[in-house]
């Protein structure tokens, strides 16, 4: 397994993760790191590992404390009416899956607060292929000619609950596209065949108390359907 170091000093250590690996196969691939933070197998882009616990609980404390700013970029189902937002709906657990984590009416459990805002940078119709279940949204009228109706988005998650930005997206009733946990049923953008959410770039403070702030560049396969 191969991946691309974006940032490393005597501390610390981010990397680019490719969309279809496991945090569990880094951890594996870097058995003296710890692990600062996660993400979701389908999603791609920055991770920070700590390189000693010292640096671990540098890292935990800017986690904790909010200090830690990550932008992410996702293509989502629809139109969004507004040019951006902020969602600050608590999330818990749902009822019907014990996989998915819900927002608003009907979840579940510990409630735990949740803030995610958003800019939209593109709106755009595509041509679309069958869902990662193999099942394709019957079109409106009008839509099988132009393509169906997709947004291109910045996301900035204020907290970092799991499946935040899936769960947020979601309860606007426009969930990221290709996400066969919570958007099983609707088409994605002809040639995307994985989740639509990537770790575009996270800034936080190394231990010599200077910012750092790593990007990762936009995957190929976003780049074509947003071009």
């Amino acid at each position: 397994m191969k991946t691309k170091v974006l940032y490393e000093d005597t501390n610390i250590l981010a990397i680019d993760k490719p969309s279809w690996i496991l945090v569990d196969e880094i951890a594996t691939k870097y058995p003296k790191f710890i692990l600062a933070h996660r993400l979701d197998q389908g999603t791609s882009g920055v991770m920070l590992l700590a390189k000693n616990e010292k640096a671990y609980e540098f890292l935990k404390a800017q986690f904790k404390g909010r200090t830690i700013k990550k932008i992410y970029h996702a293509i989502v189902s629809g139109h969004l009416k507004n040019d951006h937002g902020i969602i600050n709906k608590p999330i818990g657990r749902s009822p019907k899956d014990f996989r998915r984590h819900l927002s608003g009416r009907g979840a579940r459990g510990e409630m735990r607060e949740a803030e995610t805002s958003y800019k939209v940078l593109k709106r755009f119709s595509y041509p679309t292929q069958p869902s990662p279940k193999g099942r394709a949204k019957i079109l409106p009228f009008g839509e099988e000619k132009g393509g169906v109706k997709f947004s291109y988005l910045e996301i900035k998650p204020k907290t970092g609950r799991t499946h935040q930005i899936r769960v947020h997206m979601k309860y606007l009733n426009h969930p990221v596209v290709c996400d066969s946990l919570y958007n099983p049923d609707q088409p994605c953008p002809k040639g995307l065949k994985r989740l639509a959410l990537h770790a575009k770039s996270i800034e936080f403070t190394n231990l010599q108390e200077k910012i750092i702030k790593v990007e990762s560049p936009l995957p190929k396969e976003f780049e074509m359907v947003v071009k």
